[in-house]
This record gives C-alpha cells, sequence and structure tokens, in this order.
C-alpha cells in the first residue's frame, strides 16, 4: 500500500535583492494560521504605503496560482525601506510569499531577486537582467546563492546559478500563464458635475482554478481600492456569480479601474457585466458595455436604480461612439425621451433598460 506524501511547509522564507545603493534588502515572509485575518498582510517599518503597495503586488502575483488555499496568513516585512523610484524588490516579495506557501521550492537555500512587472495579474516579470547581474557580482554572498532575474536574457555571465525570466511560470517549467487570463472591461459614466466627467473602465481578469478552499469572496483581488471600496466590489462580484449558477469556486479574479477615485456604487453594473464577459456568459459587443446601476441583491440577479440620471444621460450620449452597448437601470425607462434613444442609435449605439443581469 502507498502513502501520499506530505510536503512539509517553512514557517519562514526570505529573498534578498541588490539595491541601487549597493545595500541588501531582505523580505521575510511568515506564514501562520489564518484565523479569519487577511489572507496577505505587508509591514515595513515607516512605510505604509510601502507596505500597500507590496500587498497588492503579492495578491496580483498570486492571480495564476491554479490552486486556490486561503487557510494561511503570510505576512511579509522588509528589513530595510528602498528608495521610492525602486522597483526590483518587486519579484523578492513574490517569490518570498510563493517559498513559504510551497508553490515555489527552490534548489538553493539563498535566493537572489530582482525585478518587477506591470501586470503582475498575468504573470509577467520584467527588469535588467546585466545591470541585476553587475550588482550581484560585487555582493559575495550573492555568487553562492540562486540568483532569478526578470526580463529576457540567458544566463547571467559572471553568476554560476541564475535563472532569467519574462513570466513566473518558468519558475517550474511550465508556459506563459498569461494565455490563460481572460480580460474584459466596461465603462460607467463619472459624474461628479465637473471638467473631469468622463467614463471611467472597470477591467475583470478572471484565471481557472483547481479548486477553492475558502469563500468566493476571498479569490478576488481588488486593486487600487480602500479597503471599504475593496469589499463591496468582493460582494458584488460574489452576489452575482451566485445568480449566474456556474461562476462559484472556479476562478480567481483581479479587479482594476481605470480611475479608482469615485463615490458611490453606480460601477457596478459595469462590473458585473465585465465579469460576465471575462467568463464568457455574455456576448461581445462591437464597442464597449456602457453601464450605470446599482443592486442591494445581485444574488437575484436584480439591477437597482441610481442616482443622477439626467447628467449620466447627458455624458453617455456625448461620448458614446459606434458599436456601444448602453445599459441602464429598467427603473430610467418611462424617464428617458424616445427622442434620447434615437440619438444614441444615430451615433451608432444601442440602450436597454434591464430590471436582471443576463437578460440583455
Amino acid at each position: 500500500m502507498s502513502c501520499a506524501t506530505t510536503v512539509k511547509l517553512p514557517a519562514n522564507a526570505e529573498c534578498r535583492c541588490v539595491l541601487a545603493d549597493g545595500r541588501v534588502l531582505t523580505v521575510i515572509a511568515s506564514r501562520r494560521p489564518r484565523a479569519n485575518r487577511a489572507e496577505v498582510k505587508c509591514a515595513v517599518a515607516g512605510a505604509p504605503a510601502l507596505s500597500e503597495r507590496m500587498q497588492e503586488i503579492v495578491r496580483l502575483a498570486r492571480h495564476t496560482e491554479s490552486r486556490f488555499d486561503s487557510r494561511d496568513q503570510v505576512v511579509l516585512s522588509m528589513d530595510i525601506a528602498p528608495a521610492e523610484e525602486e522597483r526590483g524588490w518587486e519579484l523578492a516579495a513574490v517569490l518570498a510569499d510563493r517559498m513559504v506557501r510551497g508553490a515555489w521550492q527552490p534548489a538553493c537555500p539563498l535566493v537572489y531577486a530582482y525585478g518587477w512587472s506591470d501586470n503582475w495579474q498575468c504573470a509577467s516579470v520584467a527588469g535588467q537582467p546585466g545591470l541585476a547581474a553587475a550588482r550581484l557580482q560585487a555582493q559575495p554572498a550573492a555568487m553562492a546563492a540562486l540568483a532569478v532575474l526578470g526580463g529576457d536574457a540567458t544566463a547571467a555571465p559572471g553568476l554560476p546559478n541564475s535563472l532569467s525570466l519574462t513570466h513566473l511560470g518558468a519558475l517550474t517549467g511550465h508556459t506563459d500563464p498569461s494565455a490563460a487570463v481572460s480580460s474584459a472591461r466596461a465603462w460607467f459614466p463619472l459624474h461628479s458635475g465637473g471638467l473631469n466627467d468622463n467614463l471611467s473602465w472597470v477591467e475583470v481578469s478572471v484565471y481557472p482554478v483547481e479548486h477553492s478552499d475558502g469563500d468566493e469572496e476571498d479569490t478576488i483581488a481588488v486593486s487600487g481600492l480602500g479597503l471599504t471600496a475593496q469589499l463591496a466590489v468582493r460582494q458584488a462580484l460574489a452576489g452575482a456569480r451566485y445568480f449566474d449558477g456556474r461562476g462559484l469556486g472556479r476562478w480567481r479574479t483581479v479587479v482594476r479601474f481605470g480611475q479608482p477615485r469615485f463615490q458611490g456604487s453606480s460601477y457596478e453594473l459595469a462590473l458585473v457585466m465585465a465579469d460576465r464577459l471575462a467568463r464568457g456568459r455574455e456576448f461581445v459587443p462591437r464597442g464597449r458595455i456602457i453601464a450605470s446601476g446599482c443592486s442591494s441583491a445581485w444574488h437575484a440577479g436584480r439591477v437597482d436604480t441610481v442616482e443622477g440620471r439626467e447628467a449620466k444621460l447627458e455624458l453617455i450620449l456625448k461620448q458614446a461612439v459606434q458599436g456601444d452597448r448602453v445599459l441602464l437601470p429598467r427603473d430610467w425607462q418611462n424617464d428617458i425621451d424616445p427622442v434620447y434613444a434615437g440619438a444614441l442609435r444615430a451615433r451608432g449605439a444601442s440602450l436597454a433598460c434591464i430590471e436582471r443581469i443576463g437578460m440583455i
């Protein structure tokens, strides 16, 4: 009889990064039972903005991991704070998080890393391997370590043990995981009565997972918003997927906003539609989906009204173009002048007032 072997995960993991001024920064990751705490916690003494940025990077980089397990909390910290413009530490934070969870197990216990990304949710990695290699050569301890360098390069000259990568899948010998990421955007009117009124976008990126051991909301990462707004986004998506009947427990999700500073909940219908497009649950329009609406019962698929009808209708009409599909609450239907719908059609856009999602 054979027995499955349980891999014992480390309680702590470290990954180092050589900064531009020659200092060596160490990212320390610790793992502990989650106990209803945040999935990832980051702390850098005297640098709250840096802590917040590191947490966002780590959560986004987890997006393309096909296995989701939220039973543990990972706490990350840095022994020194990098300069504001430094970004090479980003890859070190991502690797330390993967090492402590067993998602990546390097053959060498001592790891140096240098790289960054503007699209961690797609697992892409950029950097300057040549520059990073030159810095590492000036560190005697690094010559006995594994060097992981972001960017397109072969083995770095002068480093006996190095790995260069343009995507995180290369860590485990897999193909670029970004091919499995499906993204979609929808637009919503951002109205404040000023010159900055515009149509802003919300983007949802989904990646299939084998299974989810936690709540649906735990699988949703929201970039750039405060904690209260993040919770509202997660609750809206989880509720709409419950109504969908086929959305729960199947995806890891990243939500991004083109303009993260806004108030109110009128973005929710655009958010839900972007999610349905990304998951293949809606027909893709020729142009954009422009939507305004919220709901106190997304689990029932209901679309509720929002404030600012006249101003938002004017903004949508002004910026609609050929192929756009405009979705508004059913409660607005009787108050929209037929001339307005005709004006939209004249611009090549279409209009629907809906009371439920999935019925557009």
